[in-house]
């Protein structure tokens, strides 16, 4: 008899043991727990830390509270002027309300990339290609509010869309090459005519004031022959009228230091 109570005691303790380690469950700091007693819900959500439920009677649900990270696959996508491009986005998405995000809907990830990609179709659908490669921003932010609100009964917030990568076909890329290379040849001629056009300006100027102060052109040309004259092994020939006007210019410096002359001299009589 000893025997049988000892085994009885012990098939007692172990099924203790076993019943014990069945209802205790340990709910993580970024979880909570759905809970379900005989198929309904029970209370409200449970954790984090460690919770305890009737064994086979309940089941709990673990629900991760943290941001998770949905590829949306690459997919063909015909943009508003007719250009077919290969988009791939990510979208980051959380769970709010544990229990909406068990009850509402089975597979809540798989939920979330499928409208994502019908979303992402639609929108860019509805912008040409320039206006999808410029407002990537806008895009993003258009999408994330449509899925937001079509996951918002789930209790599930979308907090982050990205397009991630954008494929153009091999003759949109050649295209896009030649239209960039005629816009930069495009920049580079409105550049040189400016320029010419200043230099115009400026050449028109001098001529105005060498038109009215004959010196200053001879005194140009005696300029342009002095940096010719640099190189040692050139032979420099002077027209005659440069010579006159040499000679013009040694008269008009030789009056220019007997006025000066002078007027240092009448300075000193009358000190």
């Amino acid at each position: 008899m000893s025997t049988v109570v000892v085994v009885v005691v012990l098939a007692v303790v172990v099924l203790a043991v076993l019943l014990l380690a069945a209802a205790i469950r340990i709910i993580r700091q970024y979880e909570r727990g759905v809970q379900f007693r005989l198929g309904k819900l029970h209370n409200g959500p449970r954790g984090p830390g460690l919770v305890l439920i009737i064994p086979i009677i309940d089941r709990l649900v673990p629900v991760s509270l943290r941001i998770i990270t949905m590829p949306i696959q690459s997919q063909g996508i015909i943009t508003r002027d007719n250009v077919s491009v290969d988009i791939a986005a990510v979208a980051y998405y959380r769970v709010r309300d544990p229990i909406r995000a068990v009850i509402a809907i089975e597979n809540v990830g798989a939920a979330i990339n499928q409208i994502a990609q019908t979303t992402l179709r639609s929108v860019v659908g509805r912008h040409t290609l320039d206006a999808t490669l410029a407002d990537t921003d806008r895009i993003n932010k258009h999408i994330r509010e449509i899925l937001d609100v079509q996951t918002e009964e789930w209790g599930v917030e979308v907090t982050l869309v990205e397009l991630k990568d954008i494929q153009l076909p091999d003759t949109m890329k050649r295209a896009m090459a030649k239209q960039a290379e005629a816009e930069r040849e495009k920049r580079a001629k409105i550049i040189a005519a400016e320029g010419e056009a200043l230099a115009a300006g400026r050449l028109a100027e001098a001529a105005d004031v060498m038109a009215q102060h004959p010196l200053a052109l001879q005194l140009r040309n005696l300029q342009t022959l002095v940096e010719i004259s640099v190189d040692k092994n050139s032979t420099v020939i002077f027209p005659s009228p440069l010579m006159s006007t040499i000679e013009e210019l040694g008269s008009f410096l030789a009056r220019e230091r007997h006025a000066a002359a002078a007027v240092t001299g009448n300075g000193d009589a009358d000190g």
